[in-house]
């Protein structure tokens, strides 16, 4: 897949099939479009082009972007779209000026001017432009005019997958991430550097990694413990996680900690993936530390089930 972090450095092409949104996740629904995408492009001989944009569109015009919490990082979504076989990659730096643009600007200075398109593939509620003020219905009156044919994924197509970016959200933020997996299509991920923590877990007997998120706006699950592949230099290892402020010794601060069965070694410093597979239980405060390993260890068993 070719790369594009601008598109001074993109070659306009002779024949290309487009389609262009934030893809949060690249869930199933974003999936279904890719796939289409893919389709036109294999019998029209053309070319396959996503074109999205950095930094997410509510960063840069939104008063409540601080708050803001993405499914996927730009690495992980440039990793999903090469796996799902899309040839070029089109990042288009999101600025205020960029937000400006009329949907007339945009269909002839990007889309025709840069990319060369000549079928667009959209999804039913896609807007582009100033305000979102294009819409499916102005390019069908338009696009004869610009030079290409445009293709709107039908409404039922999608909501009958009944599938959002919004959804996802709101089924990892309340603990159901087998729901949330299916909707991705694949299994929840979150990625980081192994830093230093208290080291408690050594003491008794369950070491963890202590992951810092490469994104601050990665959203991170509900509190509680998960079982979870780790894969750590191509290696994936059995394990569980846990999310939360660890209150059974007056922890305050939010950590992610991973505990990899049967591995030991030093990985500070080093990036980790984690997969979250399935929700165990809610975070608690237990009364004492030996309390607190006795629910470990059922934590641990009941991982090793779901793996048998």
């Amino acid at each position: 897949m070719n790369i594009y972090h601008s598109l001074d450095s993109f070659d306009k092409l002779e024949y290309g099939v487009v389609t262009s949104g934030t893809f949060d996740g690249v869930h199933l629904g974003h999936k279904k479009i890719l796939s289409r995408l893919k389709e036109i492009s294999e019998q029209s001989g053309g070319e396959s082009v996503v074109l999205t944009f950095w930094p997410h569109p509510r960063m840069v015009v939104s008063d409540d972007s601080q708050g803001l919490q993405l499914l996927s990082t730009i690495d992980e979504k440039i990793e999903l779209f090469a796996q799902l076989g899309i040839q070029h990659l089109a990042i288009v730096p999101f600025t205020r000026a960029f937000s400006e643009l009329s949907s007339d600007e945009f269909i002839q200075q990007i889309l025709v001017d840069k990319i060369g398109t000549k079928k667009l593939v959209i999804g039913y509620d896609h807007r582009f432009g100033r305000n979102r003020e294009g819409s499916f219905e102005f390019l069908q009156k338009n696009c004869s005019a610009y030079g290409f044919e445009v293709e709107e994924i039908p409404r039922e197509d999608i909501e009958n997958m009944a599938i959002s970016s919004s959804r996802i959200r709101k089924s990892l933020v309340t603990g159901h991430i087998h729901e949330a997996n299916e909707l991705l299509g694949r299994y929840y991920t979150l990625s980081g550097t192994v830093v230093k923590g208290k080291q408690l877990g050594r003491t008794i007997g369950f070491p963890t990694a202590n992951l810092h998120l490469h994104e601050s706006y990665k959203l991170v699950p509900m509190n509680g413990v998960y079982v979870i592949h780790a894969t750590h230099q191509d290696v994936t290892y059995k394990g569980m996680l846990n999310i939360g402020v660890r209150p059974t010794v007056d922890g305050t601060m939010r950590t992610i900690e991973a505990h990899l069965f049967d591995f030991n070694q030093e990985i500070y410093g080093e990036d980790l993936k984690l997969e979250l597979l399935h929700y165990l239980r809610p975070e608690q405060k237990f009364d004492s530390l030996d309390m607190l390993v006795k629910q470990i260890n059922i934590d641990k068993a009941a991982s090793l089930n779901y793996f048998s």
